[in-house]
């Protein structure tokens, strides 16, 4: 119940247009920092979900952003026209939504990564310090 309830938490944050977010403060600041701030947030919560979930949550939740992006995405594009499309020049806005969105799952797989390894590393270390403890309380 509880990884349950976490997986659920973990979806509904990762349900932040976060690729939108990255293209609007492009346009409207000229600054790349919201992509940084979108490869950072996902990041922190692939780490998360990687510690205390599944892969499956990570997935539902890139897609539930990947949407929720293109439906702000398509939102701009109808309100701005041209401004909006033709900024991300050489590609649609579209495109670009797509292409970040797939690159940003690098950064996501690599955390992922890591915190496998962390878990196995942190696995390797309590049964050392068990039998090392258990070791000298038996001699």
């Amino acid at each position: 119940m509880r990884n349950l309830l976490f997986s659920i938490l973990i979806v509904s944050l990762y349900c932040f247009p976060f690729v939108y977010f990255a293209m609007y403060q492009d346009f409207s600041h000229w600054s790349m920092l919201g992509y940084l701030i979108m490869i950072i947030g996902t990041s922190i919560l692939a780490f998360f979900c990687r510690s205390f979930s599944s892969t499956t949550t990570l997935i539902i939740g890139n897609i539930g952003s990947a949407i929720i992006s293109l439906y702000f995405v398509h939102k701009m594009a109808v309100s701005l026209g041209g401004r909006w499309d033709g900024y991300f020049k050489p590609v649609s806005s579209y495109q670009l939504l797509l292409l970040v969105s797939a690159l940003n799952l690098i950064p996501q797989f690599y955390i992922m990564k890591l915190a496998n390894r962390g878990k196995k590393q942190g696995k390797i270390i309590r049964e050392l310090l068990c039998s090392f403890y258990l070791g000298s309380f038996l001699k």
